[in-house]
């Protein structure tokens, strides 16, 4: 019969080994967990700087041409609540601003990200009404003062025609920029929003020609 002495010491080892077992594993899995947590946020961080760094100058430009761009389309639409006389003309015009004043905030947030100016509302107002084309070839479309002033007397049927017809150009400058930003931008969002621009406004160009009769 073993003596009881040496059982207690053999139950005793046993008892040890099992625990240093557990705290080794449990140690081991806390490694693990924390290793696998940091390689995830590092992961996460080094995605998001990729993200806001992956941009090229074509995609400043968009942004910086388009927000101006867009300005005086929102322009042009709010004259047309009371100057209008057509009820589609003034759905269309409630339309553009509900699309186009989002993406100007959008854009406006892209471009500070990336550390670069924005043009904002109220010089680009101030200056919208005496733009030329010649001057501004890479943002076609845009009504110089003359045709903005056309505009703003305008009203009833006049308004309406002039509206569309205008509105057309500027549409058409749009979806020219928006081509070029898909075929040289770098940024996602950017050439995704140019994507959603060219088709939206050559749609409403198809509804503006409508308009006119001219379909």
């Amino acid at each position: 019969m073993r003596n009881t002495p040496t059982l207690t010491r053999r139950a005793a080892l046993a008892a040890t080994a099992v625990t240093a077992t557990l705290v080794l594993a449990a140690c081991g899995n806390g490694s693990a967990s924390s290793g696998h947590e940091g390689h995830s946020s590092a992961s996460s961080s080094a995605s998001a700087d990729a993200t806001t760094a992956a941009h090229n100058a074509q995609d400043v430009s968009f942004a910086q041409g388009m927000i101006p761009h867009h300005q005086q389309a929102l322009e042009m639409a709010k004259l047309a609540a009371d100057r209008a006389s057509s009820a589609e003309v003034k759905d269309l015009a409630a339309r553009i601003e509900k699309a186009q004043d989002p993406e100007i905030q959008t854009m406006s947030g892209w471009l500070k990200s990336w550390g670069k100016d924005v043009t904002t509302s109220d010089s680009s107002m101030e200056s919208m009404p005496g733009i030329d084309h010649s001057a501004h070839s890479d943002m076609p479309g845009l009504m110089d003062s003359k045709d903005m002033a056309k505009l703003e007397k305008a009203s009833g049927a006049d308004f309406d025609t002039m509206f569309l017809t205008m509105m057309i150009e500027h549409h058409k400058g749009a979806i020219e920029m928006a081509t070029t930003e898909k075929d040289k931008g770098e940024y996602g969002p950017a050439t995704s929003m140019s994507d959603g621009i060219s088709t939206a406004q050559t749609a409403e160009i198809t509804e503006m020609n409508k308009l006119l009769g001219k379909n």
